[in-house]
């Protein structure tokens, strides 16, 4: 219990440092759907460990229809987690995520196997989750990475990068030895886009090409 009391409130101290809309301590406590969310998953999934699987089934159950947030009681969460919005964010049964990750609304990390054992992803500590990314299978998010609002991973994305698309793809790779916004995940590159900025000019190219042979 010590220690589900000490994970709940460093969750409460990391929302207090990283959001600038929470304002006060009440605020955070009143008003955060993810922090119920988590809140209660803490205590759910104790009870998960200590073989009351139904109970834990049946709260997580409430805790959804209270905060839209479905997180299954088995799933393994780290320290300072924050679901930022929480509306629509679903977490199934075998997914470990580590220290310090933020999801934002709509966010899932699915399964895709009716099989038994591990078939959620893994996502490593420090890593951002763009609003509405779907994250689906046994794969691993590496640490200090971003997934893209939308995107949707089905292959491992390396440490220190960040991926964007339907299927996602590595669209930039940090510095791990550089700082990089935590927080900062809607501005990241467009790799589909350029291509069609550079296929429009070259087309403008070609056309000016042929007005030219014409004349």
């Amino acid at each position: 219990m010590i220690n589900i009391i000490r994970s709940i409130k460093e969750d409460f101290v990391s929302i207090y440092n990283r959001d600038p809309a929470a304002r006060n301590w009440l605020e955070i406590v009143l008003c955060y759907s993810g922090v119920h969310a988590v809140a209660a998953h803490r205590v759910n999934h104790a009870l998960w460990r200590c073989g009351l699987k139904t109970i834990a089934r049946f709260l997580s159950t409430f805790v959804r229809w209270l905060t839209g947030v479905e997180i299954h009681p088995g799933a393994t969460i780290g320290k300072r987690f924050f679901i930022d919005h929480g509306m629509g964010v679903v977490i199934g049964e075998t997914t470990c995520i580590g220290d310090d990750v933020i999801l934002y609304q709509g966010v899932v990390l699915g399964g895709t196997s009716w099989t038994k054992g591990k078939r959620h992803p893994t996502v490593d500590d420090n890593v951002v989750i763009g609003a509405h990314a779907i994250v689906l299978g046994p794969i691993t998010i590496g640490h200090h990475s971003k997934v893209g609002a939308g995107s949707v991973v089905i292959h491992d994305v390396p440490p220190h990068s960040s991926v964007v698309g339907i299927p996602a793809k590595v669209v930039h790779r940090y510095d791990e030895n550089m700082p990089h916004s935590e927080l900062e995940h809607g501005t990241m590159p467009d790799p589909y886009g350029e291509a069609l900025t550079s296929l429009s000019e070259r087309l403008k190219t070609l056309e000016t090409q042929m007005g030219d042979l014409k004349k």
